[in-house]
């Protein structure tokens, strides 16, 4: 009997255990995956919450329910990977073989390495979004704002999902608009980027955005400190920006046993081959998702088209056949804009956002770089599309793991 070890049962870790326990002899592979956690969070929800647009209960279900019978799931916090004796010790001393690794920890907010950025304030007029309960204090906080400066803040690149911070700011727009009190609310987004958006032809074509909405921007800020007691956000350069309410996303960074394990780039994340999903660490250890240091956004479309080609690589990797170079950085977002209508953006390594339709080619239904409704409808409708097929790691009708080109204006994105 040969051992499978996942660890991480996020999203990226469950959907490797559905399709892996799928496609492997029960008699011949054992698969487990480590996880401390007892609840699975729908992250792209923490974005609804503090709005008020879903409840609690809508984002979170027990991590048991999706992990495929067959596969052993135990409940402990990971220590260091030993990839020398192929193991993994756990935090009470525990060893874990095994034949193929695969890490799939994600990243986490990690606001302690802002100076000032933690303290009383933290919670009460400072807060995040990337995590339930920042998001759901946040939630309790705008219930009774009553107005101020609020500034919407990036700390530094990568982070997961890259266009939700921008998504805050519209959809701010859009809830102080409906609680008629948009005048008395400045709104300031902050990016150590040149533009709102990560792609330059995104910000290009939808900086008009910004202006719509009188949201101001200051771009090219990297942060230094949060001064709490005089409520200004202070970068290297000098320039300082103040609020009453901050709104920030603090570096993000992979799990610390990559450290502890003794290898892992600056934030933690593992050196893994950009096209194979094959780590650089050893030839039988794989890294998928937000854990890696591939150049491909960390969000959850990016796991999924990473997942279904993980596991063939992963087959081929068990019948010792050549590892398919396939992944092309695939990730299509949808970005909330506020009043029901939301964009679409789709890309890879060699493609920036292009305009279109997606999924099926001239029909859509879904406009890619338009604000239309029914992107909206699309974005809301993801939620059951996640708990139900996604994590569970059934295929996505219509929807390819590499970036299709059809019915897309790729010659205006090449001119």
């Amino acid at each position: 009997m040969k051992n499978i070890l996942i660890l991480g049962a996020g999203t990226s870790g469950t959907m490797m255990a559905n399709h892996l326990r799928s496609k492997l002899s029960k008699n011949d592979w054992n698969i487990s995956i480590v996880d401390k956690d007892e609840t699975h969070y729908y992250q792209p929800g923490f974005l609804f919450l503090p709005f008020d647009i879903y409840k609690s209960k809508q984002v979170k279900k027990s991590i048991d329910k999706f992990i495929p019978k067959g596969v052993n799931l135990i409940r402990d916090s990971i220590n260091k990977i030993d990839k020398e004796n192929d193991k993994v010790i756990l935090k009470d001393g525990t060893e874990l073989n095994y034949d193929i690794l695969i890490i799939a920890t994600g990243t986490e907010i990690a606001p302690q390495e802002i100076d000032g950025m933690l303290g009383d304030h933290w919670h009460k007029n400072v807060f995040d979004f990337y995590t339930f309960k920042g998001a759901k204090n946040l939630r309790n906080k705008l219930r009774k704002w009553e107005g101020g400066k609020l500034v919407v803040h990036i700390s530094e690149m990568p982070i997961k999902c890259p266009v939700a911070p921008l998504e805050f700011a519209f959809l701010a727009d859009s809830y102080f608009i409906n609680k008629d009190m948009r005048d008395k609310v400045d709104i300031t987004y902050v990016t150590p980027m040149d533009g709102a958006f990560t792609k330059p032809k995104a910000s290009k074509e939808l900086s008009y955005l910004l202006e719509e909405k009188n949201i101001k921007i200051v771009s090219n800020f990297n942060i230094e400190s949060v001064d709490g007691d005089n409520k200004k956000i202070i970068d290297y350069g000098g320039k300082e920006v103040e609020y009453d309410l901050l709104v920030t996303v603090p570096t993000n960074m992979g799990d610390e046993m990559i450290e502890r394990s003794g290898f892992g780039d600056d934030l933690n994340y593992v050196p893994t081959n950009k096209a194979t999903l094959q780590t650089t660490v050893k030839d039988n250890i794989f890294a998928i998702g937000d854990a890696t240091n591939i150049p491909a956004s960390k969000a959850g479309s990016v796991a999924h088209f990473e997942a279904e080609i993980l596991t063939e690589n992963i087959l081929r990797f068990i019948d010792n056949k050549p590892l398919k170079e396939t992944f092309d950085g695939h990730a299509n977002c949808f970005i909330e804009t506020g009043h029901g209508k939301a964009l679409l953006i789709d890309f890879n390594y060699t493609h920036e956002p292009v305009t279109g339709s997606f999924p099926l080619p001239g029909i859509g239904p879904l406009k890619l770089l338009k604000e239309t409704h029914m992107n909206h409808m699309g974005k809301l409708a993801f939620r059951w599309i996640y708990w139900n097929m996604l994590i569970k790691g059934k295929h996505i009708p219509f929807v390819s793991s590499t970036m299709s080109e059809a019915g897309k204006d790729l010659e205006e994105e090449l001119a």
